[in-house]
């Protein structure tokens, strides 16, 4: 029976053993972390060590291993585990008999290989072959063949063409956020020539442009205690714009906000861009100032990875990502990417830096460096004669009229080719460093790494990114942004969480079209503006808002698209059709932001009513929304009541509440009524004194359709007991009015 006995006592591996290290030791010493070189899960990792160079483990000899040492509390400088309770009696024993008996490790406690993930959006872009259909007459472009199949698979119909009126309408708001006028809507339909007429107009920057400031967390204040202005952040709002006017490629698009800075040729363009890196909130007083540095790079490595890969990356800061194949290695590495950008301040104050080209702000380092040497020697002149030489402060004066000061933006810089080593942060502490980590994307999206080339000035590794983003090679960022595109036309997008490509997220309603669009949009140059012109000039975009009973029961979320969908306009939009409306619009663009008018009641919370608001005069503070000045600590109660988005992160998708406050803003509001009131006196000074031709031109100008029958009649009746000023307030509120049609 002795020999049952010891077989009994033998320490089992797989019994006791592995339990105890991956509930106390593997989440740091594993295959994923790694910490301080050193692997614990397999028994080749043990007996190599860690970066002191000993073996952790002496098989045969517990009392000459590293390990017991530690976890015994032997060593005074070093325990483990670092935090938390420590071992037991009990498991110290247990290690150290296992240890003792030869520190075996089977066959089965051996890593498990890496493989690439089957996840659907991990894969390569396929451009799959367009569906054939039966009702080959519907299909105006390959949009419809993939919609149309689907539908026919189910022995389904899309749903008839909309109205003339409703298509100008829709397309009018969808592209520009204003209505049309009268003059638009008077005009022959040329479906493809009126599409290509608005997607040409300089409203349809402003109005895209305001889609992406809401994916990339875009205010003019950082947030916080204080919520300091953002100086010139105005302008990255200006190249926004201007981009999109402009069809700037989503390639070239991409490297500007990453890396204006190291690409050959960069300007003031490309250097405004940057602030893409720095539009977050920041704490101008942190409690911690290195856990506010990892901060900032984690607002940057959260927002890159969720505008442009659809990844919640920043998930993986503290621990690998409990449900995506992303380690914290991947996030670290990645964070490693952006840690040699500063943030140019003064203490609290926040710096801009010149936009020019690398040769004009050179000059002007050099110009200031010849000043500061003046202004020294004057200092000591003053000090020894008590006077100041004029010669020099004419000297100063001649240097500025003949090189005056550059404009200046709002942007991070690297100060050095170098930047410091990152190291990845156990819990995502920074008071505990773990293993130094290189520059690198996902691991599971790549068979091989990109190049990050340093360059003169910066560490190139930005650059290394932005090309990667941008290359066939990356199978996320072409399908995140064309689902983007078709989510902000139909109000849902193909995938239904669009920041979310992972395990989470959504499957697509309609994967070979989502990969179709993707390969076709990269082949047609990353142009966003072919994209639109695709999507609009097809069948599917023309379907009517018409219900099916039979469909609905079985999709009641229209997933097989057949139906045109409901949708309410975004704030913006709903603000600027009432100016456009009432004739006040102020069509402006760019330059620093204005202040619309906020309520009294509003700003007297604030403990500096006087100072924290300064609305504008009209008729700035009627321009556009998209240039209303967006403080993070006092959004403009219209706008927040309807739904804006979060200025503190990205916003993939904005809320769309039915709340009382919206009714009561748009009903009570001081903004509605003043544009009831000039509403009023267009319709009085266009129409005259008739109200037959007050209630048409109302309706035409706000709805872009005549009235009814029934409308005329009770807007006749109406006007025989109110004012004009009320007609208008009613139409305003109309829930017509807020809908695209």
């Amino acid at each position: 029976m002795g020999w049952v006995l010891a077989l009994f006592l033998l320490i089992d591996y797989t019994r006791d053993v592995k339990p105890l290290l991956d509930k106390r030791c593997v989440a740091c010493h594993g295959p994923k972390l790694a910490m301080h070189g050193l692997r614990l899960d397999t028994r080749a990792g043990a007996l190599k060590g860690g970066e002191s160079g000993a073996p952790a483990l002496v098989p045969g000899r517990s009392a000459g291993s590293l390990l017991i040492r530690y976890v015994s509390g032997q060593d005074k400088e070093i325990v483990m585990p670092p935090s938390g309770p420590g071992l037991t009696a009990d498991e110290i024993k247990t290690l150290k008999q296992w240890i003792d008996e030869g520190a075996a490790y089977p066959d089965a406690a051996a890593p498990e290989t890496t493989q690439r993930s089957d996840h659907w959006s991990f894969q390569p872009i396929r451009q799959p072959a367009v569906p054939t259909v039966t009702d080959r007459a519907w299909i105006r472009n390959p949009i419809d063949a993939f919609i149309l199949a689907r539908l026919e698979s189910k022995g389904w119909k899309p749903a008839p063409e909309a109205r003339p009126e409703q298509l100008v309408r829709r397309v009018f708001l969808d592209i520009t956020g204003l209505p049309p006028t009268l003059e638009e809507q008077a005009r022959p339909l040329d479906w493809d020539r009126l599409v290509e007429d608005l997607l040409n107009r300089p409203a349809y920057g402003e109005r895209w442009g305001r889609h992406w400031l809401d994916l990339v967390r875009f205010a003019e204040s950082n947030g916080y205690e204080r919520d300091g202005v953002k100086p010139e952040a105005w302008r990255y709002r200006d190249y926004v714009i201007a981009s999109f006017n402009k069809d700037k490629p989503f390639d070239r698009f991409i490297a500007e906000q990453l890396a204006g800075d190291e690409l050959p040729g960069a300007n003031a363009e490309t250097l405004v861009a940057l602030g893409f890196n720095r539009l977050g909130p920041w704490d101008d007083e942190p409690a911690d100032p290195a856990e506010d540095r990892f901060d900032q790079l984690d607002d940057i490595v959260s927002t890159t990875s969720q505008v442009f890969l659809g990844l919640t990356l920043g998930c993986a800061r503290c621990h690998n990502h409990k449900f995506d194949p992303l380690t914290a290695r991947d996030y670290y590495s990645m964070a490693a990417i952006f840690n040699g950008l500063k943030r140019p301040q003064r203490g609290r104050t926040e710096l801009t830096l010149p936009v020019a080209t690398w040769t004009a702000v050179d000059r002007e380092k050099e110009r200031d460096a010849r000043i500061a040497t003046e202004v020294a020697r004057a200092a000591v002149q003053f000090k020894i004669t008590g006077a100041y030489d004029p010669a020099i402060a004419s000297q100063i004066e001649q240097w500025k009229r003949g090189q005056p000061d550059l404009p200046r933006g709002y942007f991070l810089h690297e100060p050095t080719a170098q930047p410091a080593k990152m190291h990845l942060l156990v819990r995502g502490k920074a008071s505990r460093p773990g293993p130094e980590v290189e520059p690198a994307v996902p691991a599971i999206l790549v068979r091989e790494q990109p190049t990050f080339t340093p360059l003169a000035r910066t560490s190139g590794r930005r650059l290394g990114l932005a090309r990667w983003l941008a290359s066939r090679d990356n199978p996320l960022t072409a399908r995140v942004i064309v689902n983007r595109v078709w989510q902000f036309h139909f109000g849902e997008g193909l995938v239904r969480t669009p920041s979310d490509f992972g395990k989470l997220g959504e499957k697509p309603t309609h994967p070979e079209l989502l990969d179709w669009l993707a390969a076709w949009f990269v082949n047609e140059g990353w142009s966003f503006k072919k994209l639109h012109r695709l999507i609009l000039t097809s069948n599917t975009y023309r379907m009517s808002k018409a219900r099916n009973e039979t469909y609905a029961a079985e999709d009641p979320e229209n997933r097989y698209w057949w139906r045109f969908p409901y949708r309410r306009m975004e704030a913006e939009a709903i603000r600027d059709s009432m100016l456009a409306v009432s004739g006040q619009l102020n069509t402006a663009m760019g330059g620093a932001s204005m202040f619309p008018e906020i309520p009294e009641a509003a700003l007297a919370g604030s403990s500096d009513p006087d100072k924290i608001w300064k609305t504008s005069p009209e008729p700035e503070r009627n321009r556009r929304t998209v240039y209303a000045f967006l403080k993070r600590s006092m959004i403009v109660p219209m706008l927040e009541v309807l739904d804006l988005c979060d200025t503190a992160r990205s916003t993939a998708q904005r809320m769309t509440t039915s709340v009382a406050p919206q009714a009561l803003t748009l009903f009570n509001g001081d903004f509605v009524n003043a544009q009831a009131r000039a509403f009023a006196r267009r319709l009085q000074m266009e129409a005259g004194p008739d109200a037959e031709r007050q209630i048409e031109l109302a309706y035409r100008l706000a709805l872009a359709r005549p009235p009814t029958g029934a409308e005329r009649r009770k807007m006749r009746a109406f006007l025989e007991r109110e004012p004009v000023e009320q007609l208008a307030r009613v139409v305003l509120n109309l829930n017509e009015f807020v809908y695209p049609d």
